[in-house]
């Protein structure tokens, strides 16, 4: 089972090349780095709880990724997740294409339609229709992608015909993950997922999903879940139930103390590591 690293990158966090030479000096396999463009007065997280200064401070996760691709050689450049249903689907198209190119094929893309209802409304996106929105989307994203020419004519996507050049380096696409772990997110894994990011999942959710995925013939879909340094029993049944992934939260900290923690985990991790 591969480990990966997953955290916020902000102008008061360890820089994200800093940080990717980091983790991959030390055996990690993947960064994901998660993603808000801004957070609206009054937010509170689904919990109820305030957001902490991470989510106001984000880095955009393409810039930072990309300067991570600068600093090594293998690591995996995830987002961990990018809000889909906010972004234009054409520039994400061609953001995604032109960091695949420059890191040589590394991109893992993991998306989600959003829980900050007030964060989408200043996009211009209604919360009631965005499940329709980024199943579109993700559609859209792969033709642009794999077709010389492209249109695109949907009921909240609407182009075409437009040539779009870089293409992706891994082919057909960078891997696309689908964050979440709702009905609607599951049912998007099967139809739409070469992969499944969720933040709440058991391994029996694994099983589960590995099993409507065989009902479906579809196979090579990677499970990633995520780990938690004081469960590492947890990893062993993650990865009998089929999990391909694990992926620590990295507090967003300043780099003496984010390089510590690295070194705490890359303690824990080597008899996982593969």
């Amino acid at each position: 089972m591969k480990i990966g690293i997953s955290t916020f990158a902000t102008d008061e966090t360890i820089r994200p090349d800093v940080l990717a030479k980091a983790a991959e000096e030390r055996g990690f396999e993947s960064l994901f780095l998660a993603e808000h463009s801004h957070i609206p007065r009054g937010t509170t997280l689904p919990d109820g709880s305030a957001p902490g200064r991470e989510y106001y401070r984000g880095l955009d996760p393409f810039l930072a990724l990309t300067a991570a691709a600068s600093a090594t050689e293998r690591l995996r450049l995830g987002t961990g997740i990018a809000i889909l249903v906010q972004r234009d689907v054409i520039h994400t198209a061609k953001e995604v294409a032109t960091l695949d190119l420059l890191s040589g094929g590394r991109v893992l893309l993991a998306v989600g339609a959003g829980w900050n209802e007030a964060e989408m409304r200043n996009h211009g996106v209604d919360p009631r229709t965005r499940g329709r929105l980024m199943d579109e989307q993700l559609a859209a994203l792969k033709a642009i992608w794999t077709e010389e020419e492209t249109s695109f004519h949907g009921e909240h996507v609407n182009f075409g015909p437009i040539h779009q050049w870089p293409k992706p380096v891994q082919r057909p696409h960078p891997p696309i993950y689908i964050g979440g772990h709702s009905r609607a997110a599951r049912r998007r894994v099967i139809e739409h997922g070469d992969g499944w990011f969720p933040l709440v999942v058991a391994p029996e959710d694994v099983q589960d999903m590995r099993s409507e995925l065989a009902a479906r013939e579809r196979t090579g879909v990677v499970m990633n879940v995520p780990a938690d340094e004081n469960d590492l029993p947890n990893l062993d049944r993650f990865a009998e139930a089929g999990a391909d992934r694990a992926t620590f939260h990295l507090e967003a900290l300043p780099e003496s103390a984010a390089l510590r923690k690295l070194d705490e985990l890359a303690a824990l991790i080597t008899r996982y590591s593969s």
